[in-house]
């Protein structure tokens, strides 16, 4: 039975203290009433070591926002998947379409990352969708297929089931735009199938697939509803406890 997560991604936003206040009161929320999925938060790196001393791991789980494409050396300012595993976190998301537009993150370099990412115990949040113009053309699924090949068709069967799929369609992020539920599900069912194609059914039956763009807990539900969405990758709306519960509680 494939996992049910809700994952929050919250970029760069609150500084140390802040993340710290917000991570005890999401862990207070979540402890007192019991989630009926998995929750993770993707925090920016600075606060990892810190707040992964507060969450009750067996409640929440921690991830962080990206990782360098190098294990370890002379790159000022980079951040190892081995560093990242370091500090208690189970989890790093890669492949997010803010990251490939400003950072020119290219298949090839993604593909390090995840590599690394693996190697190091850390489960990737592998993120892929198209944008507005590829969308209006409809090639949403060339895109979607690409960036699977692109990065993660190269890893074995085994490794592939450490790897959870996120689908960002990027004309909805942060736009208030949604995909409606039913564009949604089409994508996530179209995913499901080339990973079956590449891996087999058992694979793709048991590869957790989330949708990111504009999830909110108006809409969670409706969403979630869907035989293929499996959860949610939530920018905005993981940033305030009882937004971020609000769409966690839609699988109740």
């Amino acid at each position: 039975m494939r996992k049910k997560i809700v994952a929050g991604n919250w970029k760069m936003n609150k500084n140390l203290q802040e993340g710290i206040e917000l991570a005890k009161e999401l862990n207070e929320a979540l402890a007192a009433d019991k989630p009926n999925c998995d929750v993770v938060i993707c925090t920016p790196f600075i606060h990892l070591a810190k707040v992964s001393d507060i969450i009750d791991h067996s409640v929440i789980g921690l991830g962080a926002e990206n990782c360098a494409d190098k294990a370890k050396g002379a790159f000022t300012g980079e951040v190892s998947a081995e560093m990242v595993k370091s500090t208690g976190a189970e989890y790093v998301i890669l492949g997010h379409s803010e990251r490939r537009e400003y950072y020119n993150e290219t298949p090839e370099i993604l593909k390090e990352k995840v590599l690394l990412a693996l190697e190091n115990g850390l489960k990737v949040i592998f993120c892929i969708g198209e944008s507005l113009e590829q969308r209006e053309a409809n090639q949403q699924n060339e895109v979607v297929k690409a960036e699977l090949e692109g990065s993660v068709f190269n890893l074995s069967a085994e490794d592939f089931q450490k790897i959870v799929i996120a689908y960002e369609p990027i004309w909805a992020i942060g736009t208030g735009k949604t995909a409606t539920s039913d564009q949604a599900e089409e994508i996530h069912a179209y995913i499901r199938s080339v990973i079956e194609q590449k891996y087999g059914k058992e694979v793709a039956d048991n590869t957790s697939i989330l949708y990111g763009g504009s999830c909110k807990a108006s809409n969670a539900p409706e969403l979630f509803a869907k035989p293929d969405i499996d959860g949610g990758l939530i920018g905005g709306a993981s940033l305030k406890c009882a937004d971020f519960k609000g769409i966690i509680d839609a699988w109740k």
